[in-house]
Order: structure tokens, then sequence, then C-alpha cells
């Protein structure tokens, strides 16, 4: 009898795990990350890395790298060919400068207005930030990382590193991501966002 019921409880719990794992992250854009990168139809994953895939590597959420930045805006900037990974170039302008605070320390980075992103609908006002920090290379991807911001309405805008993530180059050698220009360079480690990946 008691075999029966040990057999019966077996079997229920398998039953129970039976059904999808919840997506794993602490913050909801990490949750997001997550399901995007489970979809076979959006993740940039290799089918290998997406079959055992269960989360990302993020740094723990930490509101030092939630900063107030100033925006420069510079009207008539030149449209110009920012390289990539691949033979591509993405016809790219700068927007603005942002000016901003970590630490104590104060940066300032180039804001990217992409030509072909403006005529995406719904991305009319995308901003692309491409950065690189002292943390490449270790705990990061060496070739820097990205944000993706919006055109605020006023001059002064809210820029959460947290919500950094890696080029898809990173993940699958097929995709062509834009080279992190060398005037974006952050001379302290954010540890913020999305790690390196390690297959």
């Amino acid at each position: 009898m008691k075999n029966l019921i040990y057999l019966f409880l077996c079997i229920s719990v398998f039953s129970c795990n039976d059904g999808k794992q919840p997506i794993l992250g602490d913050t909801e854009w990490q949750r997001e990350k997550n399901a995007e990168f489970k979809d076979a139809s959006k993740s940039p994953l290799k089918s290998r890395d997406r079959k055992n895939f269960k989360s990302l590597d993020f740094f723990k959420f930490d509101s030092t790298f939630v900063v107030e930045a100033i925006l420069k805006r510079t009207p008539g900037s030149e449209w110009f060919d920012m390289e990539t990974t691949t033979e591509r170039v993405s016809k790219e302008r700068v927007y603005g400068i942002i000016t901003f605070k970590i630490n104590g320390n104060t940066y300032s980075l180039n804001v990217y207005q992409g030509q072909e992103m403006m005529q995406e609908k719904g991305f009319e006002d995308y901003l692309f930030l491409p950065y690189s920090d002292k943390s490449n290379g270790e705990t990061t991807y060496g070739g820097g990382r990205y944000l993706d911001l919006r055109i605020p309405e006023g001059d002064t805008m809210v820029i959460d590193f947290n919500k950094t993530y890696n080029p898809y180059c990173v993940y699958n050698e097929k995709y062509s991501c834009p080279l992190v220009p060398l005037e974006n360079y952050i001379d302290e480690e954010i540890h913020a966002g999305m790690k390196n990946f390690i297959p």
C-alpha cells in the first residue's frame, strides 16, 4: 500500500511540473528579455543554445545606474555610415549629447538616430545609445553594450543602465551589429543590465 501511495505522489509531482516553466527575472524588463530569448521567432540564440535556455545573466538592479541626463540636441548634424561587425553600414546621425553623473563623475555621450529606424512605425522617436565601459571584457561583453531611448519632450531624460543589453552578434555571428564609437566611453564599471553571454 505504501508503495502505491509513493508511486501516486511521484506521478503527481511529475505531472504538476509538466507545465511551462515561469519566465525568470527580478524585474519586468529582465522577464521581457528572457521571454524574447525563449521565443524561437524572436530569439537571436542559436537553436542549440535556446534548447536549454532558462535565463540570461543580469546584474542585480541598482538605482545608482538610473540617472537623469541633460540632452543637448544637435540639429543639422550630418548623416554618416556607422560601422558594424559585418560589411554593412548603418546610416546614423548624432541626435544630441547627453550629460549625466554616476558616482559623482560627469559623462557626456552621443545619442544616435538611425535613418532606417525613423521610417519604422512606432520608432519615429527612437534613439540609440551604444557605449563601452571598464567592465567590458571582464563581466560584460568586450565590444560594449546598447541602450534604447526615446526622444523626450523637454531637455531632460531618465537613463536606466539596468536596461542595457548585448548586441545580437554576441549570441549569433549572423547578425550585423553597430560598433560602439570610441567617444562613447564611460570611465568606470557599469555593473548594470546584461552580463557577458557564455554558451
